[in-house]
């Protein structure tokens, strides 16, 4: 069986990522090579959220550093695709063409219900159908996805703009933030995620709650969680009542503090207060009392997608 080497460049508003997996028709993608910049996309933005020509630029290198590895690697085939800090940037389509004049790679803007059913596809695949009707939670640097179903394809799917990296720019702008401003972010998020309770709670009661995400596998760290290096396998769980005491924790400190806590990187310190925030809203709202961590995510997804649309041999 012809084994294919793939490559998903993953345009997000926090990282871009390259992930280089080893596939074929009904196999696990197994990954075989990492790349990534922290660009921060959904943090450096002007004003009325156009993308800088400098950040800009430095996407349209990376982009270019992207199609030289996948030459040295051998990738079949390279894919690429952006979400929210490219969609909703005025823009953002400009950006997209010079890279695609610059290095051929043409960026699919995907919508945020898609990137929630994607996300889904990876979290359904990975935990199998013995897990019953499944709810997922991923927040990334720009959007909150959040899905359920029983299927492949979700029953619902909706994404909604809480995402940490633009919740700590746009409402938590002291470092550490000031009490009022953490407790208007906490009504603002808690309103936004009530507006959609009502649509995932009327398909059933979910038998697993899945959290993906690098916000959610820090704030399983912080709550005792094994840490990356132990491998995928290893069961993570973010349990409500840890969530609970963690929030305060992060909220006392500046983001040098936060960086020094277990599974919080320097890049990520400052947004992981709004990042908890969400993730505690949206599982106190659901009547969710425990997230099990999902290593597979959004570029998995897409990888997915694309290889059931393989012939079987």
């Amino acid at each position: 069986m012809h084994l294919m080497r793939l490559g998903v460049i993953d345009v997000g508003s926090n990282t871009v990522h390259l992930l280089v997996v080893d596939a074929h028709w009904g196999a696990q993608p197994m990954p075989a090579s990492s790349h990534k910049i922290d660009l921060r996309l959904s943090e450096h933005t002007t004003a009325d959220g156009r993308i800088s020509d400098k950040v800009a630029k430095r996407l349209e290198g990376f982009v270019r550093e992207c199609v030289d590895l996948a030459e040295d690697l051998g990738i079949e085939q390279l894919m690429g695709f952006a979400t929210s800090a490219i969609r909703e940037a005025p823009n953002g389509e400009q950006v997209l063409a010079g890279i695609r004049a610059s290095t051929g790679v043409n960026l699919e803007v995907l919508t945020g219900e898609a990137e929630s059913r994607l996300t889904f596809l990876a979290a359904r695949r990975w935990f199998g159908w013995s897990a019953g009707r499944l709810l997922l939670v991923d927040i990334g640097g720009g959007s909150l996805e959040l899905a359920t179903g029983l299927d492949e394809d979700p029953d619902v799917a909706v994404s909604l703009p809480l995402g940490a990296g633009r919740l700590t720019r746009e409402r938590l702008t002291d470092d550490p933030p000031t009490e009022k401003d953490v407790r208007a972010l906490r009504r603002y998020v808690r309103a936004q995620v009530a507006g959609v309770v009502r649509d995932l709670s009327r398909v059933g009661e979910p038998d697993l709650c899945v959290g993906t995400s690098k916000t959610i596998r820090s704030l399983a760290r912080l709550a005792g969680a094994a840490a990356s290096g132990e491998g995928p396998y290893v069961r993570r769980v973010l349990a409500r009542r840890d969530l609970k005491e963690i929030v305060p924790r992060l909220a006392a400190l500046d983001a040098k503090g936060r960086s020094a806590l277990p599974g919080v990187s320097v890049n990520r310190s400052r947004q992981v207060l709004a990042g908890a925030l969400v993730v505690d809203a949206a599982m106190d709202l659901l009547g969710v009392e425990k997230l099990v961590v999902c290593p597979w995510a959004l570029r998995e997804g897409i990888i997915l997608q694309h290889l059931d649309l393989i012939p079987a041999p």
